[in-house]
This record gives C-alpha cells, structure tokens and sequence, in this order.
C-alpha cells in the first residue's frame, strides 16, 4: 500500500477508537446506561476490532506511541512516523468534533483528566503503555500484530488496564486519544501527562523487551528498513 493509504487507515482507525471509547465516556455520563464496565469493554473492543479491520494494512498502530515504540524498537522506518502520528491525531480530532456535533452540551467529551495529584496519574500513565507495549511487542513482527488472537490480546488489555485504571488516570495510554477531546473540549492543562507519560512508557516496553530477544532482527519484517 501506498503511504498515503496505510496514513488513511491509521486516520479512520483512530477515528473509530475516538468516537466509540469517548463516545461511552459521554453517554455514561448523560445517560448513565453504559457503566464503567462497559466504557472500558468498548475501548477493547473496538481496539481488537481495527486491529482486525486495518491491521494488514498499516499495522493498526491507531496510538502515536505505539507508532513510537515500534520506531524505537527497529521495526518501521523513521520517515513513516510523522506521517502516521499526524494521521492519527487528525481522526482523534474529527471524532471529537463529531461528537461535540452530537453531544453539544458535554463538557469534557470524555477527556483523561487526572483525579488525584499529577504524579500518581503520570505514573500511572507510564505503566499502563508500557504494559499495552510490551504485549504489542511480543506478539508481532515487524510493526504488525501476527496471529489470529493477536488483535484480542491486545484489545483485552486495552480493557483490563481501563477497567481497573480509568477511575484513576483515564487509562488513557495513547496521546491521539486525549488530544482529541482536550483540544475541542479545550480541557488541556493536564494535556502533558497524556502526551509524555506514554512515551516514557513505550520506552520502558522496548527496553525490557531487548531483554527477552536474543536477535531483535528475526522480529523485523523483511521489508522493514532500519
């Protein structure tokens, strides 16, 4: 696929993440139908359900430190990230905007905002993606998830991390996925917290996964430059 193709896909999957997991967030909230439960099972599944749709595609990064994290792991090539994490943020940003069309009178649009003080919330942050990344590492080659379970594991910790850390952080674990409803939202003071945790994150995922592989370059696809 062309690059402009696999940045389509990486742009309509983050869309889909947006709208469906903040979308929960602002029915819950008005309608109070959906339960936290249900917020965070959304977010899962429709995590697994782009990794399915996309994922031959452009890999399904929908997350720019994923993006990151296969970067710093060798696994795409560095003139593909800016392009991929613009793409990503562009849908996060539409999906925001859709929902602010639909649910005007929200006020956060489901923005991660921290509920305790800063650091718990970072700490947090960072743990949670590198948890995500670290799974993401260990089941694809290349930058792409292998394997026909692949898209569940990954969309079942997407869930397990929000059903037990979204009351504290937002489980966010992807800076695409909190731009969106901050900017509309203009709810962005505590934007840097979901913007460089991940990234600390992604970092710590790549590290400990050097560890377990012994030739990093039998990850790699052959078509994979570094």
């Amino acid at each position: 696929m062309s690059l402009f193709q696999k940045c389509l896909a990486e742009s309509i999957g983050t869309f889909c993440l947006v709208f469906a997991g903040t979308g929960a967030i602002i029915v819950n909230d008005l309608h109070g139908s959906v339960s936290h439960v249900g917020i965070a099972l959304t977010f899962g599944l429709i995590v697994t359900a782009m990794i399915y749709a996309i994922g031959d595609d452009s890999g399904a990064h929908i997350n720019p430190a994923v993006t990151i994290g296969f970067w710093l792991a060798g696994r795409i090539e560095r003139a593909i990230v800016v392009s991929y994490i613009a793409a990503q943020v562009l849908g996060a940003i539409l999906a925001s905007l859709t929902l602010r069309c639909l649910f005007p009178a929200h006020e956060t649009l489901g923005a991660t905002l921290p509920v305790g003080v800063w650091y718990q919330s970072f700490l947090m942050e960072v743990i949670l993606t590198a948890i995500l990344m670290f799974v993401i590492l260990r089941i694809s080659i290349g930058s792409r998830e292998r394997g026909i379970m692949a898209g569940v594991a990954v969309g079942a910790t997407v869930a397990l991390e929000a059903m037990f850390a979204g009351p504290v952080s937002g489980a966010s674990m992807n800076p695409a996925r909190s731009i969106g409803p901050a900017l509309v939202s203009l709810h962005i003071a505590s934007l840097w917290i979901y913007l460089f945790a991940p990234i600390f994150g992604v970092v710590l995922a790549v590290l400990l996964n050097r560890f377990l592989v012994s030739d990093p370059t039998t990850q790699i696809l052959p078509d994979v430059q570094i």
